[in-house]
């Protein structure tokens, strides 16, 4: 009797010592946020609105010295039916050889990702007037591919990105980017790639920055070109920004952009916004103003808003 006791906690140790050695590191973060929103010349009904995800995270380092990644967030959200899952990423690390990452839901290409990285405290100045245009920018979505690697030369990092075709999408898209952080506080990155997403013909796209911190202040400007298959249906999108940090708290910006529209009737949507965040441990309040002239191209279209936003990390 003894020695099948032994036998049994022998087995039960090893099988306790083996699930140990290929346990994940399990993390949970979240977030939630009370925001309010107005805009002159619109109806825009309840003004308040709220947002709150949780992230999960499980990472593994496997035997081969790669480091397994696998995301998932839960968000929710004024006008949705419940919890959503909002992303879900597997990200392979693979070390000098770079990070690869399959984004089930919630993927952005290399093109979307950098659409407005002029520096802002809160909002890009063409954010938060309605049926103001978009940047054109790349793909985004799901069951799609993204590469990193920034071991082929110092301060310089490339990425890829691949979205297969799927519904309304009758080709696949890819895009292709370089930054270059080699001087301190300059970054200067440049993206081009496909977007065969879109409803009508495919994009052509080409996207090039450059910012610098210098002390307190930093500074940007970006140049996006969209070439349509769609006659007259080219837009050309410039931006430049500047924030100061007033103090480790808080920081103000000032940012405005143009987009310019091949077709001649349209006129050049212009935008101008002013954001400002203050930040207090774990809470996180903004503010932003923009105004938009010229709204998707109407010469007869100007409007300004406001976006509030107190947020709580946990």
């Amino acid at each position: 009797m003894n020695n099948l006791k032994k036998v049994g906690l022998t087995a039960l140790a090893g099988a306790l010592v083996s699930v140990s050695a290929n346990a994940a590191e399990l993390t949970v973060t979240g977030g939630a946020s009370i925001g309010f929103t107005g805009e002159e010349k619109v109806t825009t009904g309840n003004g308040w609105s709220m947002n709150d995800g949780l992230t999960f995270a499980a990472t593994q380092e496997l035997d081969n010295g790669f480091t397994v990644t696998a995301t998932q967030i839960i968000d929710s959200s004024d006008g949705a039916a419940g919890a959503i899952m909002d992303t879900r990423i597997l990200k392979i690390d693979m070390g000098d050889t770079g990070t690869l990452t399959f984004s089930g839901t919630g993927g952005s290409s290399v093109l979307n990702a950098i659409d407005d990285v002029t520096p802002t405290a809160y909002e890009e100045s063409w954010d938060v007037v309605t049926s103001a245009s978009a940047i054109p920018g790349g793909t985004g979505g799901d069951n799609m591919f993204h590469y990193t690697t920034s071991s082929l030369m110092d301060g310089v990092a490339l990425s890829a990105s691949y979205t297969p075709s799927g519904t309304g999408m009758i080709e696949s898209s890819s895009d292709y980017g370089v930054a270059y952080t080699g001087i301190e506080g300059l970054t200067i990155g440049a993206a081009a790639g496909e977007n065969n997403a879109v409803v009508a013909g495919s994009l052509d796209i080409t996207n090039m920055y450059v910012k610098y911190a210098m002390d307190a202040f930093t500074v940007g400007y970006q140049a996006t070109e969209s070439d349509s298959e769609v006659a007259d249906a080219d837009k050309d999108f410039t931006a430049m920004g500047i924030s100061y940090a007033v103090s480790e708290e808080m920081s103000v910006s000032i940012n405005s952009s143009t987009i310019d529209y091949e077709d001649s009737s349209l006129s050049d949507q212009d935008s101008t916004g002013l954001s400002v965040s203050y930040v207090m441990g774990s809470m996180t309040l903004k503010a932003a103003h923009n105004t938009v002239d010229n709204i998707a191209g109407s010469s007869d279209a100007d409007r300004s808003a406001y976006d509030l936003s107190l947020a709580f990390a946990f």
